[in-house]
Formats: structure tokens, C-alpha cells, sequence
């Protein structure tokens, strides 16, 4: 399939983009399977909000569970997924991703080393119960870093009845060896409700259909169709309470997320063909790999009185994640520290929040809100060698919007925000490089610009961001939405300081201080139909930046050795635009045919090339059969060939995949069980995803996929 058959989807809408943001949540998705359904409460949100969202429940999870959050979420127009091997992902709404994207759980931005393709995020797949998908500029709600989109993950209401109930899953991939298991259990009695949750995965080395691939010129060999070391584990725990009495409502979050995996050897550090021999066990784990630990603890204070409700949320985070590998440097002067002396990185993130909001609802055709955030910052690194600088960051920012109803059919709404923001950067000189240097003879200029691995910053920022937009239901079938946004992002650390190798990025990357605030303007239009058997749903989008950060590789080779080229961190003028289009149709006989289609066009205004890590297009057809307690489907996923690259970008392949699966649902008394199958990529298809971390160095994206899964719900009245 060709990208030129992508654009004619654009057609289908008759006005033009823009993106939304309001705290009313608009438009529900429920996919139950690959069944499109939404619910009286969705639709009433629907009408009520000019914001587009999806929003996915359990049974969708549970019908696209692979252990990973995100691969899940791909599934929904405008969502993509940045892999890393096959465990771990990171999100892309929209053609934007990385610091552009925020995910909030508890009402609490989650905050870890998001910065990097090659870090995932850390957040327990079993534990999630219901997401909202937000897609566009939502600087408005949650300030900085949710410039494309948010991903929002929240509780299901407690029960109405008094109860204690559980649950356990069992799930097992073959494409890995995977094996998992999470086991919950809850109570309900009368204004409480508590659950604690503990689950564990542990992976094997997982098979490509590939036996070699090429990193830095150099071909290294795939023993066997697995790629060594890349095994590996995740463990959890959380609890969560909540309490409620009259107006007042509390609750608290608790959660302890461990990973620990391992890297290709083959790809990481000189490349080296003897490093990847095979072991004879595909589940240890050796050098080098990564460990990873998110704590992060939430509560909220809300109370409501008549038409006033006032809300208080704090959350404190603090993510750890450290890369070991033996201790080894590119200079020859450097020796190996006396404490952990094969410890290569150590980040140690420690974030504060708080948001306060107050609510007003005068009547019934208006409501108002006002709110403040703050968070703060810390940042600790260490190891024997050094990529992300130390820093700390105090962000705030007060926000004011409102909804307005004319009419039953018409709502509008909008909001302004202003934030402060302040990064204060700790520089570092890396003596070891300086004796190197001088003992390569080079110049006392260029030894001092190259020993300066982060430079000192200390730099202020102030931006507005706001929103406007209009909903309109007429006959409660057809529903149009138009908003037009301004969002901006503060420039990350290591976009303003850093200065050195990132091995994981296999090149030398460099900060620019003077670097302003990304800004943008966004348009987003759609269209959504539902009635009897049909639904549709199309939707465009325009964004425009003025100065969007990115990686600009200067043709400037670094003096560093095996660093190739310079990558600066540059703002540049951009483009995004897109469309996304699905539709949904029951059939006789219990089957239905659904189908969704994603493009996305992005342009540098300033180079007159694409930016680099744009996603295909892409289309999926799904027909699926119920009969009773029983589900079947067959999905034809078919991804365009991606030749729109940036500078030193691989054009990727197209590809067609076959997904195949079943569910079937057994009740007995008081028990519940849910018994999954699916066997992904069933052709065993040698693909690549233009978007994944593996993809510079020629990995194909994983080999035929067995996926089995078993689910034990029970509940217990309490009298």
C-alpha cells in the first residue's frame, strides 16, 4: 500500500483542524473487543463538550492486552506506539511524542526519563481500569508537556453495593516466553472502598524473523532468531483507598513499579559480533541492561457544597533508573570508579505536585473553573559515564475556563492559562575527555568546547495557552466540533545543556541554551454520526509551530570517538497535519465489520523536508463474530511504505499483518471467567516500525505472537 492513497482521506472532512481542551470529557469510545459502543453517560458528555476524546474500558484492554499499555492504546485512531523490543513503549498522539505527550494517572502527571526512545513507561498494564485518550494541544489543563495530547488513566467508581471481590489473571506470550500473573483484592463498605493490587512479568530473549542486522556499518549475526539479552521483568504493588461522606471525598494512591531489562549487546557500545554468540539461556540477563523504579504516591481533598466543589491533589514521584554495563571508555584515561565501578548511568527524579481547582455550576447552561498548578523538580545523575545533566525545575501556572450552553444542541467553551517556569542546570567537566584531547593535540578552543558535558543554565520562562471551541448536536444523531488552540512546552534539560554520546541514540547530541519555549496554533475539526447499526467518526487536524524543538543533525563531526555525526537541539517552523476515520457497521448474524485510518503530514518549514520519526499511514479492516458469551475476530492491519524521512532518516517499508483472536466469557455463581486467545502477526511477517527505538539499527519489529490469557473475577455481597 502506497502513502498516495492516504491523503484522499482528508477529503471526507469539509472544514478545517483544530485541537480541544476542557475538563468535560466529550466523546466516549468504548471498544468491547472490536466493537464500537458508547454508553448514555459518553453521549451525554458528547453533547455537552466541544472536546474530542476516546475513552477505553476493560473490555478493550482486555481484548488487546500484550502486557504493554501503550501497544494497546495503538489500536485507537491517531495513537501510535514507539516500541523498544517487545516489553516496552512509549506513546505518539497525532505525529508527536516523547516530552510532547503527558500521561496522568489520579489526576497526576507522570513524570520519568520520557526524554529518551529507548525508556518505556512504568506503570502497571494490569492495573489500568478505564483511559481517556485527549488528542491535540492541552497546555490549558495540564501546562507544559501535554502539547499533542494526554493520556489519562483514572479509577472505576466503587461499587454501589457493599462487597468484597477480586481478581486474578494469568497471561503468557510466545513470541518471548512471557508469563505473568496480577492478583487484586477489594473491599466496599459504605463510604470505603480499598484495593491493593501486586503483579509480576518475566520475559525471555524475543524471536525476529530475521538473522542479521546492520548497526554502524557492521553486520551482526541473530542466533537462532532471538535477540540476545533482551530478557527480562516487571514487578508491582499499589493500593488505593477512597473515602466518602456527604460533600466530602478523599482518596489515596500508592504504587511501587520495578523493570529491569536487557540490552541487545549487539547494538550497544563498538559493535563487536563475538558479544552476541549464543549463551545457551534465553532468560538470564547479563551486560548491559537497564533497571528502573517508579514510586509515586497520590491523594486528593475535594469538597462539594451546592453549586461549589473545590479539589486539592499532591503527588509525590520519584523515578530511578540506572544502566550498567562493564565499565569500559572511549579515552583510555579514565579509570573505573571504586564504588559500582560498572554502573554507565544513574537518573534519579524526584517530582512534587499540585493542582487546586475550584468549580462553579450557576445552572444548569454554564459552568466555571479556576486552578492552580505547581511542580517541582529534582534531578540527580550519576555513573562512569554521563548523558542528562543535574538540574531542578519549578513550573506554575493558573488557569481559568468556562462552558457555556445557548441552546440543547450547542455548547462552547474556552479557557486562557499563563505558567512561569524556571530550569536551573548544573554544568559538568569531564576531565578524563580533557586529557584525552590534549593528548590528541587538539586546540585549547576546541578542548574547551567539547569538555563541557552540560553547560550552566539558569533561564526563566512565561507563556500563555488558551482554547476555543463549539459543539453542536442537532437531532442527537449528528455531531460537529471546531476549536482552535495556542499551546507551548518548556524546552527539557537535555534540549538546553547536554552535551556528549547517547549511545542508546547511537549519535553525539548537543543542547543550545538560548532555546525558547515551544509554540504552536492548533485547529481541529470533526464530524460523528451514530444511529441504528452505523457509527462514523472523522476527524482533521492543522498544527502549526513557530518554534518546534528537534534534533538537527548539522553535518559537523564530532572529535568524540565511534560519535559520528552532531545532533543539535534546534527550533525550527513545523507543520502537522492529519486525519483520522473509522466507521462501524453491524452486520446480520452477530457479525460486525469495523475500520479505522490514520494519516499524519509533517513539514519543516525551515529545511523544506519532513520531521524525522512521522508515522506511516495506516488502516485496519476487523470483522468480528459474537454469538452468546463468545467473541472471534480477524484483523488486516496494512501500513504504508514511509518515504516522507527527515535528514539521515531510513525510508521504512510498507507491510501487511493478519491478527486473529477469540474471547469467551463463563459466569458461574459468584465467579467470573474470562478465557483470551490471539495469535498476532500470524504470517510471521519481517516488518519495521518506523517510530522504534531498534528501527536506526535495522531490527524488525517481533515474529509471530501467541498470546493466552485467563481472567478470575469474584465479588461477595456483604450484609
Amino acid at each position: 500500500m502506497h502513502t498516495r492513497i492516504f491523503p484522499a482521506m482528508l477529503m471526507c472532512v469539509s472544514v478545517l483542524p483544530v485541537a480541544a481542551q476542557q475538563t468535560d470529557s466529550i466523546r466516549n469510545v468504548a471498544l468491547e473487543g472490536v466493537t464500537v459502543t458508547a454508553g448514555s453517560y459518553e453521549k451525554m458528555t458528547v453533547r455537552n463538550s466541544v472536546l474530542s476524546v476516546d475513552v477505553v474500558g476493560k473490555d478493550f484492554l482486555a481484548g488487546h492486552f500484550t502486557g504493554n499499555l501503550i501497544q494497546a492504546l495503538a489500536y485507537v485512531p491517531g495513537v501510535r506506539s514507539m516500541d523498544i523490543g517487545s516489553g516496552f513503549s512509549k506513546p505518539v498522539i497525532r505525529g508527536m511524542g516523547f516530552n510532547r505527550v503527558a500521561v496522568v494517572e489520579n489526576g497526576i502527571k507522570q513524570e520519568g526519563q520520557q526524554w529518551g526512545s529507548d525508556h518505556g513507561l512504568e506503570i502497571d498494564a494490569f492495573n489500568i481500569e478505564r483511559v481517556t485518550i485527549r488528542k491535540g494541544p492541552l497546555s490549558l489543563l495540564y501546562g507544559s508537556d501535554a502539547i499533542s495530547g494526554v493520556i489519562e488513566i483514572t479509577t472505576l467508581p466503587a461499587p454501589v453495593d457493599d462487597r468484597v471481590f477480586g481478581e486474578a489473571a494469568l497471561p503468557g506470550k510466545s513470541v518471548n516466553g512471557g508469563l505473568g500473573g496480577s492478583l487484586m483484592l477489594g473491599v466496599k463498605k459504605n463510604g470505603w472502598y480499598a484495593k491493593v493490587r501486586y503483579s509480576e512479568q518475566r520475559f525471555g530473549d524475543y524471536r525476529v524473523p530475521a538473522d542479521t542486522i546492520v548497526y554502524l556499518t557492521q553486520r551482526i549475526p541473530i542466533i537462532g532468531g532471538r535477540l540476545k539479552n533482551t530478557a527480562g521483568r516487571e514487578r508491582s504493588i499499589s493500593l488505593y483507598a477512597e473515602y466518602r461522606k456527604g460533600g466530602y471525598y478523599t482518596d489515596l494512591a500508592v504504587s511501587n513499579t520495578g523493570q529491569k531489562t536487557g540490552f541487545f549487546p549487539g547494538v550497544h557500545g563498538v559493535p563487536d559480533a563475538s558479544r552476541v554468540q549464543d549463551d545457551g539461556d534465553h532468560r538470564n540477563l547479563d551486560y548491559p541492561y537497564s533497571g528502573v523504579n517508579h514510586l509515586k504516591v497520590t491523594t486528593k481533598q475535594q469538597y462539594s457544597w451546592r453549586s461549589l466543589t473545590g479539589s486539592w491533589s499532591l503527588g509525590y514521584q520519584n523515578n530511578h533508573r540506572e544502566e550498567w554495563s562493564k565499565f569500559h571508555t572511549h579515552y583510555g584515561t579514565q579509570a573505573p570508579p571504586e564504588r559500582n565501578p560498572d554502573e554507565e548511568l544513574d537518573f534519579s527524579l524526584h517530582t512534587f505536585s499540585s493542582s487546586m481547582k475550584l468549580r462553579v455550576v450557576p445552572s444548569a447552561d454554564g459552568e466555571y473553573t479556576a486552578g492552580w498548578d505547581v511542580q517541582l523538580q529534582r534531578n540527580r545523575v550519576g555513573g562512569y559515564s554521563f548523558l542528562l545533566p543535574r538540574y531542578d525545575r519549578l513550573t506554575t501556572g493558573f488557569f481559568a475556563l468556562g462552558a457555556w450552553r445557548p441552546a440543547p444542541a450547542l455548547s462552547v467553551s474556552g479557557g486562557i492559562r499563563y505558567d512561569l517556569g524556571s530550569v536551573d542546570v548544573s554544568a559538568h567537566a569531564d576531565p578524563h575527555l580533557e586529557t584525552y584531547l590534549r593528548r590528541m593535540g587538539y586546540e585549547d578552543a576546541l578542548i574547551g568546547q567539547y569538555k563541557w558535558r552540560s553547560y550552566p543554565v539558569n533561564r526563566r520562562f512565561g507563556d500563555f495557552s488558551g482554547s476555543l471551541g463549539v459543539s453542536w448536536n442537532p437531532k442527537g444523531i449528528h455531531l460537529f466540533k471546531v476549536n482552535v488552540g495556542h499551546s507551548f512546552r518548556l524546552p527539557g534539560a537535555n534540549e538546553l545543556a547536554t552535551n556528549g554520546m547517547h549511545h542508546g541514540a547511537f549519535r553525539h547530541e548537543q543542547g543550545d541554551p538560548s532555546l525558547s519555549s515551544e509554540r504552536g496554533w492548533q485547529l481541529d475539526a470533526s464530524y460523528a454520526r451514530e444511529a441504528g447499526r452505523f457509527s462514523l467518526s472523522v476527524a482533521a487536524f492543522l498544527s502549526r509551530f513557530d518554534n518546534y524543538i528537534y534534533l538537527w543533525p548539522t553535518g559537523e563531526w564530532s572529535v568524540l570517538p565511534h560519535a559520528g555525526q552532531i545532533y543539535r537541539y534546534a527550533g525550527v517552523k513545523a507543520v502537522f497535519a492529519g486525519t483520522e476515520l473509522s466507521f462501524d457497521i453491524d452486520l446480520p448474524g452477530g457479525l460486525n465489520y469495523s475500520f479505522r485510518g490514520e494519516y499524519v503530514y509533517t513539514h519543516n518549514r525551515d529545511e523544506h523536508t519532513p520531521l524525522a520519526f512521522s508515522p506511516p499511514a495506516s488502516v485496519h479492516h476487523t470483522l468480528a463474530w459474537r454469538k452468546g458469551r463468545a467473541l472471534t475476530f480477524a484483523e488486516w492491519q496494512s501500513i504504508a511504505r514511509q518515504t516522507r524521512v527527515a535528514k539521515n532518516e531510513s525510508v521504512t517499508g510498507g507491510a501487511h499483518l493478519l491478527n486473529v483472536g477469540a474471547r469467551l466469557n463463563l459466569p458461574s455463581g459468584g465467579l467470573k471467567t474470562e478465557l483470551t486467545f490471539s495469535l498476532r502477526n500470524l504470517l510471521d511477517t519481517k516488518y519495521y516500525n518506523h517510530l522504534s527505538f531498534y528501527r536506526k539499527v535495522e531490527i524488525p519489529e517481533p515474529g509471530r505472537n501467541i498470546q493466552l490469557g485467563i481472567k478470575v473475577l469474584f465479588h461477595c455481597d456483604l450484609r
